[in-house]
């Protein structure tokens, strides 16, 4: 009976860590993708960072190097091999982190371009003011076009109210 316990036990432990084979690649967005099934045959022996431990085989442009061994020396030859299959040390995907710094660069670059194209139509718009509030207040005439199209004198409180507006505009934009 123990001699079944016992053979149960190392099959199960058996088949567990053949569960436990898992693939470990980057893809071509730059995310790391885990899974255990091997990648899709776009993805470059070089981005492939962990294979399960059963697992032998050369991808097929690294293996003629390593078999031939004179281009390149054996510890140079596999030394891309165990950075392929073994994890990262400091577990920060190198790529990942130099796109997200692109991004919030570039996010940053946009807000700044916005605040600069606001900033000159606040100015802009603070001449406009000034000088339309100067030629309300030097007292010459000012007329209008109408809704249609009649022009008409505007009138002492007309003129007070579009003073009273244009005031607003410099309060607002003139700082």
């Amino acid at each position: 009976m123990r001699l079944i316990q016992a053979a149960l036990v190392l099959v199960a432990c058996t088949v567990s860590t053949s569960l436990l084979a898992q693939w470990q690649w980057v893809d071509k967005d730059g995310r790391k993708v885990f899974s255990d099934r091997p990648p899709p045959s776009d993805i470059p022996p070089k981005n492939i960072l962990k294979q399960p431990a059963g697992r032998t085989t050369m991808p097929a442009a690294i293996a003629p190097i390593v078999a031939d061994g004179a281009d390149q020396p054996s510890a140079a030859a596999s030394a891309p091999l165990a950075g392929a299959s073994g994890p990262k040390g400091s577990g920060v995907d190198k790529a990942l982190e130099d796109k997200k710094k692109k991004a919030a660069q570039a996010e940053l670059a946009k807000k700044r371009a916005e605040e600069e194209q606001v900033t000159k139509a606040k100015i802009e718009n603070c001449a406009r003011a000034k000088q339309a509030k100067a030629t309300y207040e030097s007292g010459i005439r000012i007329a209008r076009t109408n809704e249609k199209g009649e022009r008409e004198v505007l009138d002492e409180s007309a003129r007070a109210a579009e003073s009273k507006r244009i005031q607003a505009v410099i309060d607002s934009d003139c700082q």
